[in-house]
């Protein structure tokens, strides 16, 4: 190599005029560097190569696994949200369904309630209507006994005899009592 140098500085240094070619190397050179250049060559492909072989591989893989579980792992997201959103709509529909059967539950419930109600009012309005009719009938009963009792008396002033037949005196305050009741109708009626 020294040589080479050489060669290429002594015709600049000497001044003339002609220009060595870059290309024109000695045949010794040239052999002795194409010997060297085989030699590192098999020795980078015995033992460098192979490693290199093995690291491109090995990322390639790796690359290539990431993307395949990359590619899973996405294709297992789109079933696992499909899976949630069934699951979603299923949810959806059974609260619909529950919602509509309480309302439909508590409809009858009102209705339920009403007719008890209803029913209550009715055998309270039953019990009132029994209650005044025995009442009335009581009263008549009271009403009469009284009237008879000061009809009698009044009578028996009037004509100045004591009236003590008990049967005559009943039959003539149930006459009275009679004729008041159907005038007390004649009047409603009008």
């Amino acid at each position: 190599m020294l040589s080479v140098v050489a060669n290429v500085a002594l015709p600049l240094a000497s001044g003339s005029e002609e220009t060595p070619s870059v290309l024109s190397t000695p045949l010794d050179i040239l052999i002795l560097g194409t010997v060297a250049f085989f030699i590192v060559f098999f020795v980078l492909a015995k033992l460098a190569l192979p490693a290199i072989k093995k690291t491109l591989e090995e990322r390639t893989d790796a690359i290539e696994g990431g993307l395949e579980r990359a590619a899973a792992a996405e294709k297992d997201a789109h079933e696992l949200l499909e899976t949630y959103r069934k699951q979603i709509a299923g949810a959806q529909d059974e609260a619909a369904s529950i919602r509509a059967k309480a309302e439909a539950d508590g409809k009858a419930i009102v209705a339920e309630a009403k007719n008890q109600a209803e029913a209550e009012r009715a055998a309270i309005a039953r019990r009132g209507e029994a209650q005044l009719a025995a009442e009335r009938t009581q009263t008549v009963a009271s009403l009469r006994q009284d009237v008879g009792g000061i009809a009698v008396d009044l009578a028996g002033r009037v004509v100045g005899a004591s009236l003590t037949d008990d049967a005559r005196a009943t039959a003539v305050v149930d006459q009275f009592i009679a004729e008041l009741e159907d005038s007390a109708d004649a009047k409603d009626q009008s």
